[in-house]
C-alpha cells in the first residue's frame, strides 16, 4: 500500500508539472500573438479537394484582435477559420481549457513539443487541439485541431520575415472531405473550371501562400463591418 502511495504522488506530481510546463510554453506562444493588434496581408489560394478543380485565386485578409478578419477578392477564397481567428482566440483566455506536454517529434528539421489542449466547456466549438510547437521560437509548426462543425482539420505552418509575430509565410490545410463545407457562393466563383473526376481520396488540401504582410498599422474597426 505504501508503494502504491508513492507511485501515485509520484504520477500526480509528473502530471502538474508536464501541465505547468506545457502552460508555460503555450503562454509564450501566445505573447507572439498578442503583439499583433492588427495586420494585412496578400494571399494566393490554392485548394486540391477531390470532386472539385479550383485556379487559384488571389485575395487581401485583413485582421484585428482580437477576432475581426476580412477577406477582399473578386473571387470566393476557401479560407478555413482554423488557421486565422478561432484558435487564436480560444488560446488567448486560459479558462477555455487545459493544456498538457506530451512528447516530442521532429518536423522539417525542428525538435517540437507537442501540447495538448482540451477545452474545459462541453459546448466548445474547439473540442481537442494537438499543437507541435517550436520551443526555441515559440511558433505553432504544426496543428491538428477537432471542432463541432468541421472534424478534424491538420495544417502545417511555414514562416518568414514576420516569424517574430508568429505570422506564416505559408499554411497548408489537410481536410476531411466528408466534413469540409465549401462556401455557399462557391457556384459563383469565375474561378472554377468544373468538378475533376471522382476520387476515393479521403482528404483534401488548400494551401495558402502569404506575403506583403503590414502589421500593427491601426485598421479601423469600420472597416470591419462592410
Amino acid at each position: 500500500m505504501r508503494y502504491l502511495l508513492i507511485l501515485g504522488f509520484y504520477l500526480s506530481t509528473c502530471q502538474m508539472m508536464a501541465q505547468s510546463s506545457g502552460q508555460e510554453l503555450l503562454d509564450k506562444v501566445v505573447n507572439q500573438f498578442n503583439k499583433v493588434n492588427d495586420y494585412s496581408a496578400t494571399v494566393v489560394v490554392k485548394a486540391d479537394v477531390p470532386m472539385i478543380k479550383v485556379l487559384p485565386v488571389k485575395a487581401k485578409i485583413y485582421y484585428k484582435k482580437k477576432d475581426k478578419f476580412k477577406v477582399v477578392s473578386k473571387s470566393i477564397a476557401i479560407l478555413p477559420k482554423q488557421g486565422f481567428t478561432d484558435v487564436n482566440v480560444f488560446l488567448s483566455d486560459k479558462s477555455n481549457y487545459m493544456v498538457v506536454e506530451a512528447g516530442e517529434k521532429l518536423i522539417a528539421n525542428v525538435q517540437t513539443k507537442l501540447l495538448t489542449v482540451i477545452a474545459n466547456e462541453s459546448s466548445s466549438e474547439i473540442i481537442l487541439a494537438k499543437l507541435w510547437v517550436d520551443p526555441v521560437n515559440n511558433i505553432i509548426i504544426a496543428s491538428e485541431v477537432t471542432t463541432r462543425s468541421s472534424g478534424t482539420v491538420k495544417v502545417n505552418y511555414k514562416y518568414g520575415a514576420q516569424i517574430k509575430y508568429g505570422l506564416p509565410s505559408q499554411i497548408k490545410f489537410i481536410v476531411d472531405v466528408k466534413e469540409f463545407k465549401m462556401p455557399k457562393s462557391f457556384s459563383s466563383n469565375p474561378h472554377k473550371v468544373g468538378s475533376s473526376k471522382k476520387s476515393n481520396r479521403k482528404t483534401g488540401v488548400i494551401l495558402l501562400d502569404i506575403s506583403n504582410y503590414v502589421v500593427n498599422q491601426g485598421i479601423s474597426d469600420d472597416f470591419f463591418k462592410n
